[in-house]
C-alpha cells in the first residue's frame, strides 16, 4: 500500500517551492524505505526548478543528496537493515542489462532513472529528497559509514562522486599529479579535498581573489590562481596535468587549456545552460583533451563515501530549515554559501 509523503515542490518555472503532499510506493521486496534526515541543495536543483535546461516537469520535488535512517526493508533486501544509515544520490534506477550497467556504470545507462524529474519503472514520476520519506531499490542505496556526520555526508552523494570519479578515471588522483580546480563552490571545494586526499598538488582557479585564504588555509589547496589576473595566469602556463572544471556558468575555456601541460586534460563537471566555445588549435598544440564526467556508478559511489570516511573528507555546509529553502536558492544563485546548503529535513519538515 502506498504511503503518504510530504515535501516541498516547485509548481512552475518561477522555481518557488512550497509544501506539497504526495505518495511514495509501498516497500517492494527489493526496496529500502528510509526516513529522510538531511538533503543537500545542488546547483542542479536550481536549474531544474526554474526549467533552465528545458525539460523540467511539475510539480517538481528536487533533492538528490539524501541521507537518513532505514525504517523498513523488503523481503529480498540483502545489504541493509532497519536502523542503518543510508543515502541516495542522483539516480534511483537503471535497466540492469546494458553494457554500462554490467560494468557498474549505471550512471551512463541509457535508461537511467533520475532521483527526481524522471518516470519510474511503474510509470509514476520520481520525487527527490526535499521530502520526509524515500523508497529506493537497494541497488541504488549507499551505506553511510558511522564516522561521517550525516549532514556533511549528504553533499558527497552528488558533489562528492561528481569530482571523485573523474579524478580516478583520468588518472589525476595520485601523488605527483598537479591538479587545477576551476571554481570554488559546492563541487570545487570537495574536489580540492579529494585531490589532496589522493596525494595530488592542488591549485584553485577562481575569479574571486577573496577566496584565497579560505582555499589554502581551510580547504588545504597548495596554491591559488586568480583567473582574471593575466600575470598570474601567464606564470602558470603549462604547469598542470589536469583541471577539474566545476563552473556551471558560461566561461572561456582557452585560458584553462593554456594552463595544461602537453597531453593534459580539462574535465568538465559543471553544467552551463548555454554551450561553451571550444577553439580547436589549443587542443592540437600540445595534444590536449577536453573530457566530461557525470556522477559515478553505484559501486564507485560506495567506494567514494568509504574513502571519504577513511580520509576525513566531508563537505563544508550551512544547515538550514526547510522553510528557508527559497532564500537558500536565491543565495546560491549569488554564490553566497560556504559551500553547500543542507536542509535539516528531520527536524524542520512537518506535516502541518
Amino acid at each position: 500500500m502506498a504511503r503518504n509523503a510530504i515535501g516541498w515542490a516547485a509548481h512552475d518555472q518561477s522555481g518557488i517551492l512550497s509544501p506539497f503532499k504526495f505518495s511514495r510506493r509501498a516497500t517492494g521486496e527489493q526496496d529500502v524505505t528510509f526516513k529522510v534526515l538531511y538533503c543537500g541543495i545542488c546547483h542542479s536543483d536550481l536549474h531544474y526548478v526554474k526549467n533552465e535546461w528545458g525539460h523540467s516537469t511539475y510539480p517538481a520535488v528536487p533533492g538528490h543528496e539524501i541521507v537518513g535512517i532505514v525504517t523498513e526493508v523488503g523481503s529480498k533486501v540483502q545489504n541493509f537493515k532497519v536502523g542503518d544509515k543510508v543515502g541516495v544520490g542522483c539516480m534511483v534506477g537503471s535497466c540492469h542489462s546494458c553494457s554500462n550497467c554490467s560494468a557498474n556504470l549505471q550512471n551512463y545507462c541509457p535508461k537511467m532513472i533520475l532521483t527526481y524529474g524522471s518516470t519510474y519503472h511503474d510509470g509514476t514520476p520520481t520525487y527527490g529528497g526535499y521530502s520526509d520519506v524515500m523508497v529506493v531499490d537497494e541497488h541504488f542505496a549507499v551505506r553511510i559509514p558511522e564516522s561521517i556526520p550525516l549532514d556533511s555526508a549528504a553533499p558527497l552523494l552528488c558533489a562528492g562522486i561528481t569530482v571523485y570519479s573523474p579524478l580516478k578515471y583520468y588518472g589525476l588522483g595520485k601523488p605527483g599529479m598537479h591538479v587545477g580546480v576551476n571554481g570554488l563552490g559546492g563541487l570545487g571545494h570537495v574536489a580540492v579535498k579529494f585531490a589532496k586526499a589522493f596525494g595530488a598538488k592542488v591549485t584553485v582557479i577562481s575569479t574571486s581573489p577573496n577566496k584565497k585564504d579560505e582555499a589554502i588555509s581551510r580547504l588545504g589547496a597548495d596554491s591559488f590562481l586568480v583567473s582574471r589576473d593575466p600575470d598570474q595566469m601567464q606564470a602558470a602556463i603549462s604547469t598542470m596535468d589536469g583541471i577539474i572544471d566545476t563552473v556551471s556558468a558560461f566561461h572561456p575555456l582557452v585560458p584553462l587549456l593554456s594552463l595544461l601541460k602537453s597531453s593534459g586534460t580539462l574535465v568538465m563537471v559543471g553544467a552551463p545552460e548555454k554551450p561553451l566555445e571550444l577553439p580547436i588549435f589549443p587542443l592540437l598544440m600540445g595534444r590536449k583533451m577536453v573530457g566530461g564526467s557525470c556522477i559515478g556508478g553505484m559501486k564507485e559511489t560506495q567506494e567514494m563515501i568509504d574513502f571519504a570516511a577513511k580520509h576525513g573528507v566531508k563537505a563544508e555546509i550551512e544547515v538550514i530549515p526547510i522553510d528557508y529553502v527559497n532564500n537558500a536558492m536565491d543565495r546560491m544563485l549569488k554564490s553566497d554559501v560556504r559551500y553547500r546548503f543542507v536542509i535539516d529535513i528531520g527536524n524542520t519538515l512537518k506535516a502541518d
